[in-house]
């Protein structure tokens, strides 16, 4: 029922191909999850999200946990039933949100204190309780909870991050009872090498099913984030998937598929949809500038999303400029179909060895930031 099979490797790079079958699924790799953050992504119904190729979604139990309620959702049938998701469903632990409330946290061995961002209400979670919640949500792939500290942590402090993940990850092993859910590993250890395969070293002992790369992407210079991915993937057992949690860009992604990492997640394509930003194969569009007011092209003609096969430029800025609710669902079935896109013609220039010629094509028009132009044509 859980298990991964590499189906190709590319000669001459660490970039593959492969199937992950899951209780509600399978999912080739490499694969993107739009995050649902709260069981929803936000502006598309799960029958949309279905359509844009999507074949598993994120979803955080942390949030779930706080509003509604595990229990809640349990009760109701679990959390596939309760969002009308059928498909492959990864929960977060929720940890990089719990640390992120900053000077409302305090970090002990046995867990973290903390007070709700909705009510301030004090709460303590022990890494067997982020398995307990994520077992009543029912999710095919569950993350241990772990410490993720600061892109430029002194080596004292990653490596004390590091040591209770590892700790973490023990325990969250010895308390799992669902054998119909996936458990991932988290490796940490900052940018250092030694922590990080010091960290791979203890977490292939452990039975898990898949092993996530953390602490990344937090701060530390973009070429040092790929260069401890890559070396991280390496450590990692070819024979499990290899998930990079919450990479960003379009080009992140394929430098990342290069490196060995296999899933991906990020808010990126959902919360740039929402600000008008518009991923595409020239680079990325702000659809509300003034030159798009009357151009009647689509956003991307290489593009085959109901949004750009329906509706030109002019009219997705008219709904930008007038704050439609109807904007945000296009332009998100729209960036979330690219991200799938970019997905899928990674996966099939690797499955024919090509994947180094798309990669060096790819790299001048995926970024979202550095490929932004006011007014692309």
């Amino acid at each position: 029922m859980i298990s991964f099979q590499v189906l190709h490797e590319e000669r001459g790079s660490a970039a593959r191909t492969g199937r992950l079958s899951l209780p509600h699924g399978e999912v080739a790799t490499p694969a993107f999850m739009p995050v649902a953050t709260h069981g929803s992504l936000k502006g598309l119904t799960p029958r949309e999200i279905d359509e844009t190729g999507a074949e598993m979604i994120l979803a955080n139990a942390y949030h779930l946990w706080v509003r509604p309620g595990s229990k809640l959702i349990a009760t109701l049938g679990g959390l596939h039933h309760f969002m009308g998701w059928e498909r492959p469903i990864l929960t977060d632990s929720g940890g990089y949100q719990i640390f992120s409330l900053g000077p409302l946290v305090r970090v002990t061995d046995d867990g973290v204190s903390f007070r709700s961002y909705l009510d301030g209400s004090a709460h303590f979670l022990t890494p067997e309780d982020v398995i307990g919640i994520q077992e009543d949500l029912g999710s095919d792939i569950a993350m241990v909870l772990d410490e993720c500290p600061p892109g430029q942590a002194t080596l004292d402090v990653a490596r004390a991050a590091m040591e209770r993940t590892t700790a973490w990850a023990r325990r969250a092993v010895e308390c799992r009872q669902r054998s119909d859910q996936a458990l991932f590993g988290i490796v940490q250890g900052g940018t250092d090498l030694a922590l990080r395969a010091e960290s791979v070293h203890a977490l292939v002992d452990l039975p898990f099913e898949g092993y996530a790369i953390g602490g990344l992407s937090v701060g530390e210079p973009r070429a040092e984030t790929r260069s401890v991915a890559a070396a991280t993937a390496e450590m990692l057992p070819q024979d499990r998937p290899r998930y990079f949690m919450g990479a960003g860009t379009p080009a992140d992604l394929v430098d990342l598929v290069a490196c060995g990492i296999d899933m991906f997640d990020c808010v990126l394509p959902t919360r740039h949809a929402r600000n008008g930003t518009l991923f595409t194969s020239t680079g990325a569009v702000v659809i509300r500038n003034a030159c798009h007011t009357d151009d009647p092209r689509p956003v991307d003609s290489d593009c085959d999303c109901y949004t750009c096969t329906h509706f030109s430029r002019a009219y997705l800025r008219h709904l930008s400029m007038a704050r439609e609710p109807l904007a945000v669902t296009l332009n998100t079935m729209h960036n979330v179909t690219y991200y799938q896109r970019l997905m899928r013609r990674m996966r099939e220039a690797i499955a024919s060895d090509t994947f180094a010629a798309l990669h060096a094509a790819l790299s001048d028009t995926t970024s979202a930031e550095e490929g932004r132009a006011p007014c692309p044509v």
